[in-house]
């Protein structure tokens, strides 16, 4: 018989000479190994918590900006008469250039330059001299009305809930006279030393003026230059956008605190005309400047008022300015900052309040006005690299 299956599967199969099937392969050991081979340990990382080993990523990122920042600080405090000359020099470009700008339309670009600089000055002189004069007419009626205001304060000491008598209060005075008397030296070695600041202050006034010159004349092709010295040509794009940005970012952050720092003192010196308050147009002009400092500049400055109008026209007016301080505050924080600012500076309040305060400890009120500023130019710049150029 023969086989049902050998025609039908002899068909596709040929046979070498040697008797071996094409298509076959000869038998030989197979040794079948580990469906999984062995890797290595597994680390202690994988673990951990995810959001630890998160955190921990960040943690070590933000204490190296930490030290950046510190070493920046640092760097910038040694050659502090310059950094502050300099960051000057900046806000006056900042708030001359398109002034300057506008001037050059019609005048060649060095004459409205000096226009803008010179008449400037010529302002701040006359606002200066106004102020003197001011305080200068009024000393001798305040310091009669001040003495007064001491004594009604004592009056109030005396009463409930304080009652102090008058030994006490006669004790606090001699105790403030041998304060002032054993002290005398370390006074006047402070005057001294007060002296070299004002000195170190002219001296950084006419260096911020003199930056400031070529920073409005010809700030673009200062920072051309630089870019293209310092910066290899890959990087140039980049950094260029980012100084732009930078320098967006800090103009509108000046010309805005100019605006807010004008608005409030423009209120606090009508209020305090309305309220007869002695020196009230230099505590107006305290109050711009102070504005300068976030948060805590405008406050302090309308506590100075407080005590002025405590001291020179009693307690009514003194209350009118204690709820001057709440309403301004209030605008200030409500209205101004975030119609102003937000077109120029986006920091939430948190970041302000954090770095004003760092600031101040590094750097002490020098180091308060730059903090936002800073940190502002930082967040821009930031922005700037990160984003995809068109």
């Amino acid at each position: 018989m023969t086989d049902a299956g050998g025609p039908a599967a002899g068909r596709g199969r040929a046979r070498r000479p040697g008797g071996e099937v094409l298509g076959s392969r000869p038998a030989h050991a197979v040794r079948i190994g580990p469906r999984h081979r062995p890797g290595p340990a597994p680390s202690a990382a994988e673990f951990t918590v995810p959001w630890l080993r998160i955190a921990a990523a960040y943690a070590w990122r933000l204490v190296l900006v930490g030290v950046v920042v510190y070493g920046v600080f640092t760097v910038l405090g040694r050659f502090q008469l310059v950094a502050v000359a300099l960051f000057l020099a900046l806000v006056i470009t900042s708030v001359l250039r398109p002034l300057a700008d506008l001037l050059n339309r019609r005048l060649p670009r060095s004459l409205s330059v000096a226009v803008a600089l010179v008449g400037s000055m010529l302002v701040l002189f006359a606002v200066l001299a106004l102020v003197g004069n001011a305080v200068a007419g009024e000393s001798a009626r305040l310091t009669g009305e001040f003495r007064g205001g001491v004594r009604q304060i004592e009056q109030w000491l005396r009463r409930p809930p304080f009652r102090l008598g008058p030994g006490t209060l006669s004790e606090l005075q001699r105790q403030l006279l041998s304060y002032l008397s054993t002290h005398r030296g370390r006074l006047l070695s402070s005057a001294v030393s007060g002296f070299g600041r004002v000195v170190e202050v002219i001296t950084g006034g006419a260096l911020a003026l003199f930056a400031s010159v070529f920073f409005i004349h010809s700030g673009e092709g200062l920072w051309a230059w630089g870019r293209d010295q310092l910066l290899p040509a890959p990087a140039r794009a980049a950094w260029d956008r980012a100084g732009r940005a930078a320098w967006g970012t800090f103009a509108g952050y000046t010309r805005g605190i100019v605006i807010v720092a004008a608005t409030n003192a423009v209120l606090v010196g009508v209020a305090l005309f309305l309220l007869r308050v002695p020196l009230a147009l230099p505590l107006t002009l305290l109050e711009f400047f102070a504005t300068f400092i976030p948060l805590v500049g405008s406050p302090v400055a309308l506590a100075v008022a407080t005590v002025v109008a405590l001291a020179g026209r009693g307690p009514l007016t003194a209350a009118a300015v204690l709820v001057l301080i709440v309403v301004i505050g209030q605008l200030e924080g409500h209205v101004l900052h975030p119609l102003v600012m937000s077109w120029a500076v986006r920091l939430h309040p948190l970041v302000v309040a954090v770095a004003v305060i760092a600031g101040s400890i590094v750097a002490g009120v020098i180091g308060a006005v730059v903090a936002v500023p800073f940190v502002s130019v930082v967040w821009a710049v930031l922005r700037a690299l990160r984003s995809v150029p068109p």
